[in-house]
């Protein structure tokens, strides 16, 4: 799960091939520059600059003179980000750098863009990806080439623990993946197993957990010694039936991505522990399976969090809101100064925004304007909504303090985050993310299959809030 051989740039000593990357207005322009051989060439094979148009131009000794690759028109550029992943996956083996049509101010985009389109998830293949050559692209002059790769490494990790079956990444394995980013990092990892989470006072995590063979567990990753508390949560349920409350076949076929909380929130903790931040870090995964048996919590159960808030379980497929409480709960005990909560939580999100735009929340003005001018500057999209305190109403059964599944449908991503909200009362500075961490078609650096959302607008957003000398070096 450690793999990263292929999300990095090539030494800047390596021969390179010129690769342009050229608007369709400014393509006649373009070609004035160039020798008569190359304007020849493109027009004998009607090259128009279109979106994502690549054409190789050989030289006399037929090997590569350039490449030029079209970005389109001003409308196709609004639409696309990370174009530059497209060529990656239309080019040969050999090494390239980039010699025209991005501003410096694009650069780390379309870097990042390169190293991510490199990710295959090649698992269960004959021969991996990284067994086959691959194109390279030398660092373009200006970027911090080893912070990139570092967010190429982290999201890498994030695909492969989503896109991994369940059947290889239920909560040993995803404990097992912690337990190497701690040891890789010297960090401290304890992990609360089975029926110890009730002695420790973890009742829902155990609650959701304990129907299925595989032991739910909490994860507790801890790092860095000095600077402000930021804890990150992470929804870990390994797979989700839906427990009593069953899903149908067609809802059930994704729900290996169900953790896909907790593999942004690991992938984000690499980021943080690779950069060398100065702050106090803590990861927090509840860890467990949705499943069905004698034991099963049951619709209509009363359950008392850690906290002591009550929940009725008017769903028993509303489950990753009560393993996230106790979590929640825990972390508040330190009062941290940033807690981010990661979740793949409701359709309702989706429905909304749809796949590629997760939704925030949080209370914080200063923190909502950092993430909104990170989800922009890392091209990492996010969309504030609401905590509506007019809805708090709706999760507030009579019978107990609080329902994990409020009855009409409406709201279902705001009363999620509301209820969430309701444990992490403490915490300094609070974000919930309702992520989909699923790209359900390919698109430039962003292979179909399990993705990171909203973990790199977290990285820019933090120092913003928590002071600028929080930051590390790579």
């Amino acid at each position: 799960m450690m793999r990263h051989s292929l999300a990095t740039f090539a030494p800047a000593d390596t021969p390179s091939i010129p690769l342009h990357a050229i608007a369709s207005e400014d393509l006649a322009a373009w070609l004035d520059t160039q020798p008569e051989r190359v304007r020849t060439w493109l027009a004998a094979v009607d090259f128009k600059a279109g979106n994502g148009e690549t054409l190789c131009v050989p030289d006399a000794a037929g090997g590569i003179a350039l490449v030029v690759f079209g970005l389109g028109n001003a409308k196709a550029r609004r639409r696309t980000r990370m174009a530059l992943g497209t060529a990656r996956a239309k080019l040969p083996q050999g090494t390239y750098h980039l010699a025209s049509g991005f501003d410096a101010e694009a650069l780390p985009e379309q870097a990042l863009g390169w190293l991510l389109a490199g990710y295959s998830f090649d698992r269960f293949r004959h021969r991996p990806a990284e067994e086959i050559p691959q194109p390279a692209l030398k660092a373009p002059a200006g970027i911090d080439a080893g912070r990139l790769a570092i967010l190429a490494r982290a999201e890498w990790l994030t695909r492969d623990l989503i896109n991994t079956p369940a059947s290889q990444m239920g909560p040993e394995e995803l404990e097992s993946t912690i337990l190497a980013l701690g040891e890789e990092f010297g960090a401290d990892v304890s992990v609360t197993y089975g029926d110890d989470l009730l002695h420790e006072n973890f009742p829902l995590i155990h609650a959701v957990g304990r129907a299925s063979d595989r032991t739910p567990r909490l994860l507790d990753l801890r790092w860095g010694q000095e600077g402000p508390r930021v804890t990150l949560v992470g929804k870990g349920v390994c797979f989700d039936t839906g427990g009593l409350n069953i899903k149908p076949g067609a809802s059930m076929g994704l729900m290996k991505k169900d953790m896909g909380g907790a593999a942004t929130v690991a992938g984000l903790a690499l980021m943080i522990m690779a950069l060398g931040w100065k702050v106090r870090l803590r990861v927090l995964i509840p860890a467990v399976e949705n499943s069905i048996s004698g034991s099963a919590m049951r619709p209509g159960d009363v359950l008392t969090a850690r906290n002591g808030k009550t929940v009725e379980i008017n769903n028993t497929d509303a489950e990753g809101r009560l393993v996230l409480a106790d979590a929640l709960a825990l972390a508040c005990e330190e009062e941290p100064e940033a807690l981010i909560c990661m979740a793949t939580l409701t359709g309702a999100a989706r429905v909304a925004l749809g796949p590629d735009l997760p939704p925030f929340y949080t209370d914080d003005e200063d923190l909502a304007l950092a993430l909104s001018d990170g989800a922009a500057h890392e091209r990492d999209p996010l969309w504030r909504l609401p905590f509506h305190d007019p809805y708090d109403a709706m999760i507030e059964p009579g019978i107990a303090d609080l329902d994990n599944a409020p009855s009409g449908g409406m709201a279902g991503s705001i009363t999620a985050a509301l209820f969430l909200r309701r444990f992490a009362e403490g915490a300094q500075r609070f974000a919930h993310f309702d992520i989909y961490g699923w790209q359900p078609a390919a698109a430039p650096a962003r292979p179909k299959g399990g993705i990171g959302q909203g973990a790199r607008a977290v990285l820019w957003a933090l120092p913003e809030v928590l002071g600028e000398e929080i930051e590390g070096k790579a």
